[in-house]
């Protein structure tokens, strides 16, 4: 086959036949020759010059014309033809072909027809038809007549068979041999399924997918672990990737102008375009409320899967509440109600329309227990964890990259639900304030080392470290501060260091401070970002309509942003959503009503109007759609790397539909206020006060990276010296470094009865650095302390403080243990 922009003239090509047997009277007659390209009537009919193909007789009977393709020419960039063939652009007979001159091979968006497009670049390339589909056969089957045959069903059913397995062979073998082989030390992040839940309760059984299919674009039909099947659709040139044989390959692709897994995303220039996986493991009631605006804005995290809650109303009010009501139901299913919501909330599908959405980012909220809980806390321990290794292995195989959020904390970082305990803010605050911080860093570090395994990181290539922490008014910058900075040392260490290669990068919210504040805090540290959460739901209620924010998040954001760029280095929006009221269920407290409607309860109100033409998507006018549609896109491009919140919202259990429709992209999709394709965005704002790309050097993991001032480390070292609402940290309650070193892992692959396996993948031990070998942070024996969630106005004990129990350490370096192999997700 002639290469993209050479000549095709050297290719001997079989001349049309002459003769033709009439199997009806086993006759034959002459077919009517070709005609002749430099006759007029030829040119007439098929708007050709005479004379442009040279004369060519070798393998053309006298009689006949030169043989003719039906594709059209291909050009190079001086406009001369680069390929010996005639286009047609008359049909004769039937209805014209909504694919242009020739059926199926132009594309009405005026891009030349490829083998491969997803492998060329260009954004207007045709995608091949899916396995087993043509675009225009219907189209060719309304103009040509068959032909008498002997046996039409024979023939019929012959040919079939012979078509598919052509597209099939079109299809599969060039995705699977252009697509980038990944480094040696692949395996498989997903873990095999047992035969019971973590209940007891038998599982389905899974239907195989078919042997040595590892790959497949549009169209290709995907079976998951519980042996549903749907039909993957990517209109963008992505393609899904999975090997058992290779399973850590980060072959999948988003979308054609996406970096694969296994290839470099150069932040800063290849846009984040993201979107969260909100209230799957981290599941949450309501938005509490807290008053902040900062150029239009206030930030704080709504629910999105209400009938979980509504169960219990009004008594769960967050986590912590909803799993000790659970827990004591066990007529209604006790927690195993958590690990089904964890299996049909968000499942493989999802991340598969993710991508073919056009977006190549998840970030997925977590909280701490997922590593690990104590005795008195009633959550689900580690299985949200096991969760999250499947998420892995979704984003593998489809192409998406994950940011991984640590958005619940012990003690509470803000007080609020989706902290997984509302009420007081127990992180750097108040008595316990300096031992929770131990405790967190003790997950962080946990999470950073198994992340920056070489099987992860290039999946789970962002960490947000610490979700909404209310650094103003209650915990303070300078404490802030110096937390951020012994988790960036922790994340770096466990990635061996700093570079380009070295774990994951880091983001910092930037706790409800100014982003200007944080411009030079950290010189030179290597791939952090700052993550702010604009939404304008929560300032001033406003009777204005929709369109009147068409360019709100370009004017309050657009400038400011590439400022933070200028100044900090990356920044991505890690929350924000299409509402501009405070409309929807729960959206700020369980039964607490809204401010827009005025029935607000936990302060003083006027009622602005109805929350019914706001939340009643149903019955949306096409203009509504279109203005929110608009402001969806301006506030993409104002953000520019930007998560909207959230993917998909649960439906409600009264009503059986979705109450808060201004915060789901997939629902937003479907129904027509969201782009089909987020480049659409690109430009809406008009580039306000530009940045230029690219990042600095260091900002990126290159020259300089790592190389902090001794400077920073002298003012935001950790401990701070003091801690809000408590005391100098030398007596404050601690705990003590002298731990054993607890993992995460994931279970090996290993093959199921038939499967073409070749060798049992290695998933790690859940620990990359052998050299961070230090302890965790336990408490100190003998020694009681204060619930992590204690009002921090509560007084100091002072027991079991003070420096000996800050600055104890163990004899000796505890050996890391062997591997505390996690156990396998369920199906």
């Amino acid at each position: 086959m002639a290469s993209h922009g050479q000549p095709s003239a050297n290719i001997a090509y079989d001349p049309l036949p002459l003769t033709t047997e009439d199997h009806a009277s086993n006759a034959l007659y002459n077919a009517p020759p070709s005609p002749d390209p430099r006759l007029t009537s030829f040119h007439d009919a098929n708007n050709m010059q005479p004379g442009l193909l040279p004369e060519e007789t070798s393998a053309i009977p006298a009689g006949a014309a030169q043989p003719r393709f039906m594709a059209a020419p291909l050009y190079d960039q001086g406009g001369s033809m680069t390929r010996d063939s005639f286009a047609s652009n008359s049909i004769h007979g039937g209805q014209p072909s909504e694919y242009g001159s020739v059926y199926a091979l132009n594309d009405p968006r005026g891009g030349p027809y490829r083998d491969d497009p997803s492998g060329d670049g260009y954004r207007d390339s045709v995608p091949m038809s899916p396995v087993g589909h043509s675009r225009a056969l219907n189209e060719k089957n309304d103009v040509y007549a068959p032909p008498r045959q002997k046996s039409r069903k024979t023939m019929l059913i012959v040919a079939a068979v012979v078509a598919l397995l052509l597209i099939a062979a079109a299809v599969i073998v060039p995705v699977y041999f252009t697509v980038i082989k990944p480094k040696n030390n692949a395996a498989d992040s997903s873990s095999p399924s047992d035969d019971k839940d973590h209940t007891g309760t038998a599982k389905p059984t899974a239907t195989k997918t078919p042997e040595n299919v590892v790959t497949g674009g549009d169209g290709s039909i995907i079976t998951m672990e519980n042996g549903e099947t749907f039909t993957y659709r990517n209109k963008f040139g992505g393609y899904w990737y999975y090997d058992p044989n290779d399973p850590y390959s980060g072959s999948g692709k988003a979308q054609e102008w996406t970096p694969a897994i296994n290839e470099t995303f150069n932040y800063g220039i290849d846009k984040i375009r993201g979107v969260n996986v909100g209230g799957w493991l981290n599941p949450e009631p309501v938005r509490y409320l807290f008053f902040l605006v900062v150029i239009l804005a206030c930030t704080h995290d709504p629910f999105y899967a209400p009938a979980l809650y509504q169960k219990y109303f009004p008594r769960a009010v967050d986590e912590w509440t909803l799993t000790t009501l659970m827990a004591a139901d066990t007529a209604g299913g006790g927690l195993k109600q958590m690990e089904d919501h964890y299996r049909t909330f968000i499942t493989e599908k999802d991340f598969a329309e993710i991508a073919g959405a056009g977006l190549n980012y998840v970030r997925v909220p977590i909280g701490y227990w997922a590593v690990e809980k104590r005795s008195n806390e009633p959550y689900l321990e580690g299985v949200s964890w096991e969760y999250f290794l499947k998420a892995i292995k979704w984003a593998r195989k489809y192409g998406l990259r994950i940011n991984l959020d640590l958005h619940a904390v012990p003690g509470s970082q803000n007080g609020w639900n989706h902290s997984g305990r509302l009420g007081n803010i127990g992180f750097l605050m108040g008595p316990m304030g300096y031992a929770n911080a131990q405790r967190t860093l003790n997950v962080i570090r946990i999470l950073a080392e198994f992340i920056s395994q070489p099987q992860y990181k290039d999946v789970v290539s962002m960490f947000g470290i610490l979700n909404e922490p209310s650094g103003s008014p209650n915990i303070g910058q300078q404490q802030l501060a110096s937390f951020y900075f012994e988790a960036y040392n922790i994340v770096r260490q466990a990635g061996g260091g700093s570079g380009a290669d070295k774990g994951v990068w880091i983001s910092l919210h930037d706790g409800f401070l100014s982003r200007q504040s944080w411009f030079n805090m950290f010189p030179n540290a290597d791939r952090v970002s700052l993550d702010s959460h604009p939404y304008l739901a929560f300032g001033g209620q406003s009777a204005a309509p929709m369109s009147s924010y068409a360019d709100t998040p370009c004017s309050a954001w657009g400038a400011s942003i590439n400022e933070t760029m200028a100044g900090f280095g990356l920044f991505n929006a890690g929350e924000f959503s299409n509402a501009v009221n405070d409309c929807g269920l729960f959206l700020n407290e369980v039964g607490e009503g809204t401010r827009y409607e005025g029935t607000y309860t936990k302060a003083a109100t006027t009622r602005v109007g109805s929350c019914t033409p706001w939340t009643d998507w149903q019955n949306y006018t096409p203009q509504m759609k279109t203005e929110i549609r608009q402001f969806a896109m301006a506030s993409m491009d104002a953000l520019q790397n930007y998560f909207f919140w959230t993917w998909k919202i649960g439906n409600s259990s009264e009503s059986g539909v979705v109450e808060t429709p201004a915060w789901s992209y997939q629902l937003g999709l479907e129904n027509g206020w969201m782009p089909e394709d987020p480049r659409d965005a690109d430009g809406t704002c008009g580039n306000i006060s530009p940045w230029t790309p690219p990042l600095q050097s260091w900002q990126t993991g290159g020259a300089g990276a790592g190389n902090i001032p001794a400077s920073v480390t002298a003012q935001y070292g950790w401990p701070p010296a003091s801690i809000s609402r408590g005391d100098a940290v030398a007596n404050m309650l601690a705990y003590t470094p002298t731990g054993t070193i607890q993992t995460l892992t994931a279970s090996t692959v290993t093959a199921a009865s038939g499967e073409h396996v070749t060798h049992t993948a290695d998933p790690g031990n859940g620990w990359n650095n052998a050299a961070d070998n230090s302890p965790m942070y336990v408490e100190i024996s003998g020694c009681t302390y204060l619930d992590p969630w204690v009002d921090p106005g509560t007084a100091n004990p002072g027991a079991c403080a003070g420096a000996a129990a800050i600055n104890r350490r163990a004899p000796a370096p505890a050996p890391i243990p062997n591997p505390l192999i996690t156990p396998p997700p369920t199906a």
